[in-house]
């Protein structure tokens, strides 16, 4: 007994594309294992395995005496700078202290020939030579910092050029070691992309067609994500390249398969109509009914839309649609030949006694 039951399908259809996803899963795990230990077999080169190490030693260590030694001239700079503003300080404190005694002292004589002003003023004067002496200090601190810098500059530029050279020694090593992962990853992902094109193209419509439909999602993404992220770039030629070549060859099955398909239903709307109703299959035709379109031709067979409630007599319901499509001329609705009930005509049963419809009459 056949059975037509939507729901059993829709059942059979979710468990079918599960147990597809699940074996892709299982399968994606274990390649992601098996490439992960492929790449342990080449070891990735490191950057400073190409630099010149006993001249990067020597300049290292050049470049930290030289930066102990600024280190300590900024720390004696330092030093000098709170010298200099507390001799500063002295000197203001001291100066506003003989400024205030000139404006209160009052004498008889000239106050630049009085012995005591002159005697204040070169201590005050002493205050400032201190300050100043301490300011040469402090430019001869600098001056010997900023030599120091300039040494560092020149270190750091040959430290630089050494960087530059090992890096492009490391960039042309790399390029290697990313062709060679690709290529044994090629070797691994290569068989199982076309093993999953090969069975898409020869067993989906096998009766165990989730099983290879799970296979080849999983060569999928082995393909985009195990081998597509490794290909040597080349300034982007290459994934460039790989792109077109893919939406060339997928833009070509599709085109040529869609125009096979129409050159095939042309074909099929010039045989009779009596030789399409025999190649009608039951599944088409479920699904016609429910779409109300033409198993044939594919067009819709209502004039206007038909949902609608009758009352007593049963043909009401299928006063807005044709016995023939208008299209291709398939016959669509047949009366029983045992009851007189209107069926679609491409159904096994009569809906109203269950004969079988070979045994009807148009």
């Amino acid at each position: 007994m056949e059975l037509n039951s939507k729901k059993l399908e829709r059942t059979s259809r979710l468990i079918y594309f599960t147990i597809s996803v699940m074996l892709c899963f299982f399968l994606v795990l274990l390649s992601n294992r098996i490439i992960d230990d492929i790449d342990r077999l080449t070891e990735s080169p490191m950057q400073d395995q190409f630099e010149n190490k006993v001249i990067r030693k020597e300049l290292d260590k050049k470049m930290e005496l030289i930066s102990i030694e600024v280190d300590n001239l900024n720390n004696k700079k330092a030093l000098i700078e709170k010298t200099i503003a507390t001799a500063k300080e002295n000197y203001t404190n001291e100066k506003q202290s003989f400024d205030n005694w000139l404006q209160t002292r009052k004498t008889l004589g000239s106050p630049d020939k009085d012995q005591e002003v002159i005697a204040r003023a070169k201590q005050l004067d002493e205050f400032y030579k201190i300050e100043q002496d301490w300011r040469v200090q402090l430019n001869t601190k600098q001056a010997e910092i900023e030599l120091k810098e300039k040494e560092q500059a020149v270190i750091q530029q040959k430290i630089d050029k050494e960087i530059v050279a090992g890096s492009v020694k490391y960039d042309k090593v790399y390029k290697q070691y990313e062709l060679k992962v690709f290529l044994i990853r090629l070797l691994f992902v290569g068989p199982i992309l076309a093993l999953g094109i090969f069975f898409f193209i020869r067993y989906r419509r096998h009766k165990f067609w989730p099983l290879f439909f799970g296979f080849t999602l999983f060569s999928i993404y082995t393909f985009f994500f195990g081998l597509v992220p490794y290909l040597p770039s080349y300034g982007g030629y290459v994934h460039y390249a790989v792109g077109i070549v893919l939406s060339l060859g997928l833009g070509y099955y599709a085109i040529k398969t869609i125009r096979q398909f129409i050159e095939q239903k042309q074909a099929e709307l010039k045989i009779s109509t009596q030789e399409r109703a025999k190649n009608v299959q039951v599944e088409v035709a479920e699904k016609a009914l429910d779409n109300h379109f033409c198993p044939s031709c594919g067009k819709d067979f209502l004039i206007k839309k038909w949902e609608t409630p009758t009352k007593n007599n049963d043909t009401e319901v299928y006063k807005l649609v044709t016995n023939y499509c208008r299209h291709c001329g398939l016959e669509l609705f047949k009366n029983c030949g045992a009851c007189g009930h209107k069926n679609f005509a491409h159904l096994p049963f009569c809906a109203a006694c269950g004969v079988p419809s070979s045994t009807t009459n148009s």
